[in-house]
């Protein structure tokens, strides 16, 4: 389903570490993004689902819970990461990435600057950055960024108070992004055709595998949705 390479990014000769890691932000076609779940089902549980579906990047974003908590459910996400060939990215938080040995972070417009988290990560980490408009899309092209996000499509509560771009915004970056870049905001196993369909060859998601009743087989719809050959490949 991904041919990216698959093993510890870290077991990396140290100049070949980046370069992987870029290798597989480019084979990537779906990305989940997690919260720590001290309190709810087994975090191991749902991102084996996520990326035996297809999810070729994953994100550890919680800031309800204890660091204690995230620091431990951190390091199931790296050992899953490493056993899938995915990235295993942490949101915000450049020191945690670091202290995790993920393989970079994402941050928000208004969060630390790009640079500033370039300069904590290193030159071989992947740094993402969320955009909202054509705007900020754009700008992205001059920061020191590997990929963007960019929605939020529809309304969600992972996003409470951020307004919905519409599918529009899909079109204008599918002309001017010049990063990978990943739609994200309301995307679910019943309206991502409409995403793919406005220019979209990657997702995030959240709610779309993290509340599905088989979150394996939402997961591989979703895959399939962006990456029409695994489906083809798998039925054939």
């Amino acid at each position: 389903m991904n041919d990216a390479p698959r093993g510890p990014t870290q077991l990396a000769p140290p100049e070949a570490i980046g370069a992987l890691r870029r290798q597989r932000l480019r084979w990537a076609r779906l990305y989940f993004v997690c919260d720590a779940r001290p309190d709810g089902p087994d975090p191991e549980a749902m991102l084996n689902a996520a990326m035996s579906g297809g999810a070729g990047m994953i994100e550890l974003r919680d800031r309800e819970h204890p660091r204690s908590a995230v620091e431990r459910s951190g390091h199931t996400f790296r050992r899953l990461a490493n056993t899938y060939g995915a990235l295993f990215i942490v949101n915000d938080d450049p020191h945690l990435a670091l202290e995790l040995r993920a393989d970079g972070v994402h941050i928000g417009q208004d969060d630390m600057h790009p640079a500033e988290a370039r300069q904590i990560m290193g030159p071989d980490a992947i740094i993402g950055l969320s955009t909202h408009s054509r705007e900020q899309i754009e700008a992205a092209a001059q920061a020191p960024v590997d990929y963007i996000s960019v929605g939020p499509i529809w309304e969600t509560p992972t996003k409470q108070g951020r307004p919905a771009t519409g599918l529009g915004l899909i079109g204008e970056a599918a002309q001017i992004a010049e990063r990978p870049w990943f739609a994200i905001g309301g995307i679910d196993t019943e309206n991502v055709s409409e995403v793919v369909s406005a220019g979209a060859e990657r997702i995030c998601v959240v709610r779309a595998i993290r509340d599905a009743a088989d979150p394996r087989a939402a997961a591989t719809t979703l895959f399939d949705a962006v990456d029409p050959a695994a489906r083809e490949e798998r039925s054939g």
